[in-house]
């Protein structure tokens, strides 16, 4: 099979497969979780159930999928470079508020909230393949930076933590609870660039906001972040 035949059919299969989790992203929230079939999926994507079956075998193997489109970005394999800590964050900041900002991240929290109660393996799975994989990725920038002496930070995990939780307080989880609540462009852009500067002024390696003590929290630290990401 010639390069041209095996593109073409690689592109057909990634449609139906975005075709595929769109559908059930859809039908999850109308009808929730338990009450929506992978056969229902197929009708409603426009693909036969064997094409759905040999790309998700069960439902949650679905769901797992909807997680991680839903917290991949472009540029996850591209971090920032350490030695710039303002810049760094600038471009993590502004990841994250576009990531918070798509539609389809909002739906994938409606989905994990309204099925914990009986599917607490949902909300599992949101923490384990997305937001932790998401929150590691920060906090191994933050670590990088630490190491090449650009901050003094005690404790990365509670710093990432906060840096991501100054961004999402703002931007994303009243869209959870407040109807119709929007942010302007302009104003994600500032709270990007606030949370940048709040984290640059405190973690300085030199100046009034230096720590004293200096090393990264292992062990229980370890354990303790991995309770942190879930904020």
């Amino acid at each position: 099979m010639n390069r041209g035949v095996t593109t073409y059919h690689q592109r057909i299969a990634q449609e139906k497969r975005a075709l595929i989790v769109a559908a059930a992203t859809a039908l999850f929230l109308e009808l929730g979780y338990d009450r929506t079939s992978l056969a229902r999926i197929a009708e409603r994507s426009g693909v036969s159930r064997a094409t759905l079956f040999k790309q998700f075998p069960t439902k949650a193997a679905l769901f797992d999928a909807i997680v991680t489109e839903s917290w991949s970005t472009a540029d996850e394999e591209n971090p920032p470079q350490a030695g710039d800590i303002v810049d760094g964050l600038s471009t993590i900041g502004r990841r994250y508020a576009e990531l918070l900002g798509r539609a389809r991240m909002t739906d994938l929290f409606r989905i994990v909230i309204a099925e914990l109660p009986r599917f607490p393996e949902l909300a599992n799975a949101q923490f384990s393949r997305g937001k932790m994989p998401y929150f590691e990725s920060v906090r191994g920038y933050l670590l990088a930076e630490h190491e090449a002496g650009t901050v003094r930070v005690e404790d990365v995990d509670l710093a990432a933590t906060q840096f991501l939780g100054m961004i999402s307080n703002y931007v994303f989880w009243p869209t959870l609870l407040v109807p119709g609540w929007e942010v302007s462009a302009e104003r994600v852009a500032q709270v990007v660039d606030e949370a940048v500067r709040t984290t640059a002024a405190r973690y300085a390696a030199t100046g009034p906001g230096a720590s004293s003590a200096v090393g990264v929290r292992g062990g229980e630290g370890a354990e303790e972040g991995q309770a942190l990401g879930r904020g």
